[in-house]
């Protein structure tokens, strides 16, 4: 989410600030990841100290995240996804989910840290044509969508992926009419998957709210966490798909799933578009 560079970068190694914390590279080293620097670590564990359901929930998030794509491609039939706000490769992305059980699925991702950017290159590969990767901020709609259109038939239906991304658009950037912008620009039969941390939901919601309030002192991007209405005006005209409204480890989890005792408050849904 930064506008620096990486290491190996077109844009060059002496613009990476290493010492001011990052989102996608906090998130890795909440999951467990390598690819993060000092600065990063410290905000993980102090916002992990503030609130301890954090670590659990974004490890909800990327197993909602696979088991979501594997709805999508064996029960839906969608064959061609637009995930925005990648963040870090890590194990089980979604082309690897989606070509398992079909090859000829398409996905495009989009983030624009630059250090996501130089991973993506190299790990977030398939055959050509099928796989890609857009250097840009996810509010920048109409140019994220006339590049995927180079790999994905936006005639057909996609599945449009916010996971964990909107909190990262503040109100005044209007969050609900950048997701409008690009469900508009997808068929009938296409699918939004959204997850989102959330500002109330029971007797963690405080934990969780000061945990964020830390983390936007460390991190240069700022988060918001939203309301469950505020959430599900994400999802207006749109057919939810069963369980509806829940939190991730909630959506359709198998027997063997790990549920988390405390995850922070979150919401998360998938909806087909009529």
């Amino acid at each position: 989410m930064s506008d620096t560079a990486a290491p190996g970068s077109a844009v060059g190694a002496d613009a990476l600030d290493v010492s001011v914390a990052h989102p996608a590279r906090v998130y890795d080293a909440w999951l467990g990841g390598k690819d993060h620097f000092a600065a990063d670590r410290a905000a993980a564990q102090q916002v992990a100290t503030t609130n301890p359901g954090i670590v659990p929930s974004v490890r909800s998030n990327r197993a909602f995240l696979v088991r979501v794509v594997r709805h999508l491609v064996e029960e839906a039939g969608i064959r061609q996804f637009l995930d925005l706000g990648t963040g870090l490769p890590s194990a089980n992305n979604v082309h690897e989910v989606a070509r398992a059980s079909a090859p000829d699925a398409r996905v495009v991702y989009v983030d624009n840290d630059p250090i996501v950017l130089v991973h993506a290159r190299a790990l977030l590969t398939g055959d050509a044509g099928t796989v890609d990767y857009v250097d840009g901020y996810i509010r920048d709609s109409d140019a994220i969508l006339s590049a995927a259109g180079r790999t994905l038939d936006l005639s057909r239906p996609v599945a449009v992926m916010l996971l964990m991304t909107l909190q990262f658009v503040l109100d005044e950037d209007g969050p609900a009419e950048l997701v409008r912008r690009y469900l508009d620009a997808v068929p009938s039969g296409s699918y939004l998957v959204i997850s989102h941390p959330a500002s109330d939901g029971g007797e963690h919601a405080v934990a969780a709210n000061q945990g964020t309030a830390r983390y936007n002192q460390m991190v240069a991007t700022p988060m918001k966490r939203r309301s469950r209405a505020e959430f599900e005006g994400f999802l207006e005209g749109l057919e939810l798909v069963e369980p509806g409204v829940v939190h991730m480890s909630q959506w359709r989890p198998a027997p063997d799933d790990d549920i988390p005792a405390r995850p922070s408050p979150a919401y998360c849904a998938v909806a087909r578009k009529p």
